[in-house]
């Protein structure tokens, strides 16, 4: 077994696993990271080498700069309000470069195994044959990477493919000239739909939903409409009705623009955002479809019983959530997609040296999500936060995960949703308290 003086392994490198490692050096606290690619990204770097990112070449992010700078480094002034995801890439090697984190990082190497010892801390198994034994273990894998298609009965002949492959018009398959259905209505679907709708490329654009959603704008009288957000201490049914108010007399109905109506509020669901959609859809370039009965050959039957000729299937249909380093499935998502139940997102009560890093969907911003988480970590690690005993920590993950994803439908896509600026707001009360404790002891 090899030594190591490290008393932290951290699985990924990308924005959250950079954030959590430049918060525990800030803490002098010794750690080892390691990523399956060559270099810092993870999902935002375009052409991954390690298969992982789901970046296509016209892909904008729909964070505004104003939202997802981490707190330390801005963003350069420069940027345009929704940066392309090359600014993005470049902004994270940057951070890391900057807060000297490369020396840490361990590329080319995944964690194969991540098992816990009886008497505490972790054995590491890496795909270097190495094994190695840490104090504590962070995970920051992502949860954009395990693309998931559902199945229906039938069979397609044509070609077909997840979100996650698209590249661009023409890879992984040339859409041009083709008759494409692009399956959901998540914002890669959107993005996705919008790109190939436009004449010159498919020679029609279909667009499968169970279900009407909220396509929000990205602006807002000139302004990126998250930039100014509704406090975080505004009783969310209040925040709620005004935003819902505020879409609404923005876009209108979405019958509008062809599509079907929404049986929910704009908030109600997680956010569909684009400035490009309803432009498509209200120009006729986008034909709505409802849900899937069953692939049929060289053609889709739908629920309402229309069949539609189809060359190109893309499934824009989510992920799983998956850790595949662990054997205990209690430290892994159930078959609905539900992580194991977190303090804070963080720590599971029962095992204090596990840390879950950027296992979030918060709105509106993922980037700097694990940097908030960060505080908690590195705090704890070093002796200065205190957590509740089990069974308050197990009562707060119920009230907490009540209050952040019990007013969404029932859905895989809504399992790890979050309110970010109350999120935030609670872990720094959560943090003080928490210090408070450790003091008392």
């Amino acid at each position: 077994m090899s030594g190591t003086n490290a008393r932290v392994c951290i699985i990924g490198a990308g924005c959250s696993g950079i954030t959590v490692a430049k918060r525990l050096k800030d803490y002098g606290i010794a750690y080892e990271q390691f990523d399956g690619s060559d270099d810092i990204g993870g999902n935002w770097y375009f052409g991954n080498p390690n298969g992982m990112s789901a970046c296509y070449k016209s892909l904008h992010i729909d964070t505004s700069k104003w939202r997802l700078a981490f707190e330390d480094y801005p963003v350069p002034a420069d940027w345009p309000d929704f940066p392309h995801h090359g600014l993005l890439l470049q902004y994270f090697r940057d951070y890391a470069d900057h807060f000297g984190l490369r020396d840490a990082i361990t590329f080319n190497t995944r964690v194969e195994k991540a098992e816990r010892q009886p008497g505490g801390g972790w054995q590491v198994l890496l795909s270097n044959g190495e094994t190695r034994r840490y104090e504590a273990l962070v995970v920051a894998n992502g949860h954009h990477w395990a693309a998931r298609i559902p199945e229906y009965p039938g069979s397609f002949a044509g070609e077909q493919f997840h979100s996650h492959a698209y590249r661009s018009v023409f890879e992984p398959v040339n859409c041009v000239g083709k008759r494409v259905l692009v399956v959901g209505m998540g914002n890669s679907a959107m993005d996705i739909a919008s790109e190939l709708s436009q004449r010159s490329i498919a020679s029609k654009l279909f667009v499968s939903t169970r279900r009407g959603v909220w396509v929000l704008p990205k602006y807002y009288k000139g302004q990126p409409i998250d930039k100014n957000p509704a406090p975080a201490w505004m009783p969310r049914k209040v925040r709620t009705w005004l935003g819902g108010r505020l879409i609404k007399g923005l876009v209108g109905k979405m019958s509008d623009y062809g599509l079907p109506e929404p049986e929910i509020g704009p908030f109600d669901s997680h956010a569909t955002v684009s400035g490009e959609f309803l432009l498509r859809a209200g120009s006729g370039d986008v034909t709505m479809k409802g849900a899937i009965e069953r692939l049929d050959g060289d053609g889709v039957v739908f629920k309402d019983g229309s069949r539609e000729v189809i060359d190109v299937i893309v499934w824009a249909t989510g992920y799983d959530i998956r850790f595949p380093f662990f054997d205990d499935p209690e430290l892994c998502a159930d078959a609905d997609n539900r992580p194991p139940p977190l303090f804070k997102r963080i720590m599971k009560p029962e095992v204090p040296d596990l840390f879950y890093a950027g296992l979030g969907q918060p709105l509106p911003t993922l980037v700097n999500f694990a940097e908030q988480q960060s505080k908690l970590i590195a705090a704890y690690l070093a002796g200065e936060y205190t957590p509740p005993p089990p069974a308050e920590m197990h009562r707060v993950i119920k009230a907490d995960e009540a209050y952040h994803t019990g007013h969404y439908y029932a859905a895989r896509r809504h399992t790890i949703q979050l309110d970010f600026d109350a999120y935030v707001r609670d872990l720094k009360k959560e943090i003080a308290q928490g210090t408070r404790r450790g003091k008392a002891a």
